[in-house]
């Protein structure tokens, strides 16, 4: 009876700690994917590597390193996580709007191109591709669910 419950345990600890290490639930602050997320919504977010992503996926992503200026100031564009929507992956054509960094007319390899759903948030438009390692992960719900904006 003590070897089950011990079995039990072991097993419970196993999932806890793979839970930890694979889900990160995040608050949504600021208005940049608003319809589909508004500012404090919380999202179970899978940790995943940008090779499993998909055009139209809802990312979480680590900061841009790069800085941007505005007027006659350098800054960073965000210090915390971002959610934004995949629109092209290393190999497709770079969306109008956004800066080609090697005038290929291709998102280059190991990048990716994110977009807010809303038109006045801050992303790809500003930074360019964003370098694919930043990928924190995805939603937990389905990509379908995420994209009809539907809310719990």
């Amino acid at each position: 009876m003590w070897a089950a419950a011990g079995v039990g345990l072991a097993v419970a600890g196993c999932a806890v700690l793979w839970a930890r290490r694979a889900l990160v639930l995040v608050t949504v602050t600021g208005d940049s994917m608003e319809p589909t997320l508004r500012a404090g919504d919380r999202v179970l977010v899978r940790r995943r590597r940008a090779r499993w992503l998909a055009r139209g996926d809802v990312v979480v992503l680590a900061p841009p390193r790069t800085r941007v200026r505005t007027g006659d100031r350098w800054r960073v564009p965000s210090e915390g996580w971002n959610i934004k929507r995949v629109a092209a992956l290393p190999g497709d054509v770079v969306p109008d709007g956004v800066p080609d960094p090697d005038g290929t007319g291709l998102v280059p390899p190991g990048t990716l191109v994110v977009l807010s759903d809303n038109p006045i948030g801050v992303d790809s438009r500003l930074w360019g591709p964003y370098p694919a390692g930043g990928v924190i992960g995805t939603p937990v719900r389905p990509r379908e669910a995420v994209a009809a904006g539907s809310r719990a």
